[in-house]
């Protein structure tokens, strides 16, 4: 089986139900997010590239009929239909790295509706964890004020691709490293590590365990220090340091405890020691908030690595993410229900100075001062250009972050800013309106009881 079986079965009886009535006419779906959660100012698009590579190898081949089958208790002859299809549509898209805001369009695939159809799942899956992902990283590298920011996630992110995804993320926003080794190589990421408080464990001591490391990598080493007595523990690695002529460059690493107190006695020590050069790494359940306060409360503390609550993005770990059909073979729809009104039409948004964007038509021009978003990615199935690296992606950050306004960078009580429509956007959207109510209005008075003079009812003919 492909990944063409990794959707809801929903999308598989919709995609079987609009080929048996031959509609295969071109749909727009576009994939945008509601609303930020609480405590975001901003996003930043990402899951773009992995998206990409879903949909020019989307194949539904035999052994995907057959499960599709199996799922549906029907005989694989009844799923034949579906048998070969690819993605042959068009994508346009916020290229990663960027900073979106609520309701602008991240993604939008226009293709035969069985194939727009079918690719919802994995294509809105991996943009949303990949978004929600990549906007808590940036917000710790906003937090650190400067200070590198390390990937220690991977030993408890919602698996393996989702540690691999965590660690290119956080460099894609600013990250110094990974101790994800397989990001690291297949990225061109830094590696970065120390040792678990085991291995200090399966020495008589810390002094012997710690010269054992150091006898086994040469040059700049990281040494835990708090598997007993944090201070004891930094007193016995500045002593190890020293004797080997090892501190420029070499660190100690507080992963427990009351992590700014602790930074300053550590520093303390190694100054005492003679080791001003020797950094002081902090670990153990850091996000930005608390990489926030440490940084305001002046802790003398080098390097940060965060785990486990940025890997998963722990306190904002969905977006509220939506794939919705906006145009079908050129007519323009929405939705009307209730808290999910969507727009209509295949759009574009225009980036204004500070954030200030218009969600507008795709084929308007844009404001005097605005910048389209949404680049067209993919042509017929196949990547318009070469995947972009992750300094590109950087780059596009680094700048979309210099626009945002303060109040959006803030790590408490964040205000983000509100995209505002496009007056064309506005009319077409009053007029499909207008349109859908007229079509229910006309079919409910054709199902409403006829009233006789006399009071009584009778059915009107259909």
């Amino acid at each position: 089986m492909s990944d063409a079986t990794t959707t809801d079965l929903y999308e598989v009886t919709m995609a079987m139900s609009y080929l048996r009535e031959g509609r295969t006419g071109p749909a727009t779906f576009s994939l945008f997010v509601r609303d930020l959660p609480s405590e975001r100012g901003f996003l930043v698009a990402a899951g773009l590239e992995s998206a990409l590579d879903h949909l020019a190898g989307f194949h539904v081949g035999p052994e995907d009929v057959d499960a599709f089958a199996s799922a549906l208790h029907r005989p694989p002859r009844d799923l034949e239909p579906l048998l070969g299809l690819t993605f042959t549509g068009q994508v346009r898209a916020v290229p990663e790295g960027r900073i979106v805001l609520a309701s602008e369009p991240l993604l939008e695939v226009t293709g035969p509706l069985p194939q727009t159809q079918l690719v919802e799942s994995y294509v809105l899956n991996l943009l949303s964890h990949q978004t929600a992902i990549a906007s808590k990283a940036a917000r710790c590298v906003l937090a650190a004020a400067g200070h590198p920011v390390v990937d220690f996630s991977l030993r408890r992110t919602h698996g393996p691709q989702a540690g691999f995804q965590a660690a290119r993320l956080g460099a894609m926003v600013g990250f110094a490293g990974t101790s994800n080794v397989a990001a690291a190589t297949a990225e061109g990421i830094p590696a970065v590590g120390t040792m678990a408080h085991s291995f200090v464990e399966t020495f008589p001591s810390e002094k012997e365990a710690f010269r054992a490391f150091a006898r086994c990598h040469p040059g700049p080493v990281t040494l835990l220090v708090d598997t007993y007595d944090t201070e004891e523990g930094v007193r016995v690695a500045a002593g190890v340091l020293r004797d080997l002529g090892r501190g420029p460059g070499s660190a100690v690493r507080l992963d427990s405890g009351d992590l700014g107190d602790l930074a300053v006695r550590a520093r303390s020590i190694l100054d005492d020691a003679g080791l001003p050069d020797v950094r002081i790494v902090a670990s153990g359940g850091l996000d930005e908030y608390a990489v926030a306060e440490l940084v305001r409360c002046g802790a003398p503390i080098d390097t940060y690595a965060v785990g486990t609550r940025v890997g998963v993005s722990a306190d904002a770990p969905y977006l509220d993410s939506a794939y919705k059909l906006v145009e079908f073979d050129g007519r323009p729809v929405m939705k009307l229900s209730s808290a999910k009104v969507t727009a209509p039409g295949r759009k574009q948004v225009f980036r204004r100075p500070g954030c200030a964007d218009v969600i507008g038509l795709a084929d308007e021009q844009p404001p005097d001062d605005g910048v389209p978003l949404l680049e067209t990615v993919m042509l017929d199935g196949r990547r318009t250009g070469r995947r972009p690296t992750l300094d590109e992606c950087r780059v596009r950050f680094a700048a979309d972050l210099g626009e945002l306004p303060p109040a959006a960078r803030r790590i408490r009580a964040p205000t983000a800013p509100r995209a505002t429509t496009s007056e064309q956007l506005n009319v077409l959207t009053a007029r499909v309106r207008q349109r859908i109510e007229n079509r229910l209005s006309a079919a409910s008075a054709q199902q409403a009881p006829e009233r006789t003079p006399s009071g009584s009812h009778r059915s009107i003919p259909r």
